[in-house]
């Protein structure tokens, strides 16, 4: 058993910004990376929205970086990752996924959201090859200016994707794989009087068609007359929602019907437990960005270090 008096579980820009502020205030951070060390980011090529990056800069390089900066502090930045807590007493027992035992003063959450796919093979093939496949229109739709793209989804932040699409690109065509929207009227009709958008019903994805290295098109069936099509396109969007990284803390911390961590006071970094407290993607459903993850990082440490303050006072 290891006694410590900060616990950061994640390692995006949320984690790694929390570790930074935490070994500055001399509270000896222990970070876990979790199954995904860096996070999202380490999925997206480039990253060219995060301030104090004029010429942009690769999401893995940016996450060496701020892993680089957590270390200088003297953050202890472990692989492996928390597989069950227990918050039900003034300790917070976490334990590692080989039963390591540890019990923190306080916990700073930052296990992220991972976003949902479609689980086709050939979307994971351009997913990974960084070749067209993204499901962040406000990270990535700035490579597709002037190009034609397709978005798969049907809720509001799908709409409210395609729209922003709408801006930069040429020709948006969205699918939609009922014959009606999930998104509120505002939003669906703000996307259907869009004039470069075409909504696709009844629609889905077959397969995504590429020449090996970047998406060239997709093809698409419709699932009343079973007629497939190809749709040529230079990106393909994925926005059928997020699911928070949270499972392991239902028992304990409050979360939304989504499994989003709900902040226990708003503007600030509490959740339900008294030192446990949280930051980034697992309670932000609304911006997921890596500049509003690392605000909630640094928010959330400095509440760990002044719940700390009030405990020895």
């Amino acid at each position: 058993m290891e006694k410590v008096k900060c616990l950061i579980i994640g390692s995006g820009p949320a984690g790694y910004t929390a570790a930074i502020y935490a070994a500055r205030a001399d509270m000896k951070p222990v970070l876990y990376q979790g199954m995904q060390p860096g996070g999202q980011l380490t999925t997206t090529n480039e990253v060219e929205n995060f301030p104090g990056y004029p010429e942009g800069i690769t999401g893995p390089e940016m996450m060496m970086q701020l892993e680089a900066q957590a270390k200088r502090f003297n953050t202890d930045i472990r692989s492996g990752f928390i597989t069950k807590v227990d918050f039900s007493g003034e300790v917070h027992k976490c334990w590692t996924e080989n039963g390591h035992e540890i019990h923190a003063d306080t916990v700073i959450i930052s296990t992220g959201a991972s976003a949902k796919y479609l689980g086709l093979e050939s979307e994971q093939y351009y997913l990974e090859r960084g070749g067209g496949v993204s499901a962040c229109a406000v990270c990535d739709g700035f490579f597709y200016r002037g190009k034609e793209v397709v978005i798969v989804g049907a809720g509001d932040s799908a709409c409210e994707e395609a729209h922003y699409l709408s801006k930069l690109c040429k020709k948006v065509t969205m699918l939609v794989r009922r014959d009606v929207f999930r998104a509120s009227k505002i939003m669906a009709e703000r996307v259907k009087n869009t004039e470069n958008i075409e909504i696709l019903y009844n629609t889905e994805t077959v397969e995504v068609l590429g020449d090996g290295n970047v998406v060239t098109g997709v093809r698409v069936k419709n699932n009343k007359t079973g007629e497939e099509k190809v749709i040529p396109c230079e990106g393909f969007f994925v926005a059928i929602g997020h699911k928070p990284n949270t499972e392991i803390f239902k028992d304990y911390i409050n979360l939304d019907e989504t499994g989003y961590i709900i902040y226990e006071k708003p503007g600030t970094s509490l959740t339900n437990v008294p030192g446990v407290f949280v930051a980034g993607d697992a309670a932000d459903k609304t911006y997921r960005q890596a500049v509003t993850a690392a605000g909630t990082g640094c928010m959330a440490a400095l509440d760990a270090e002044r719940y700390l303050a009030a405990k020895e006072h």
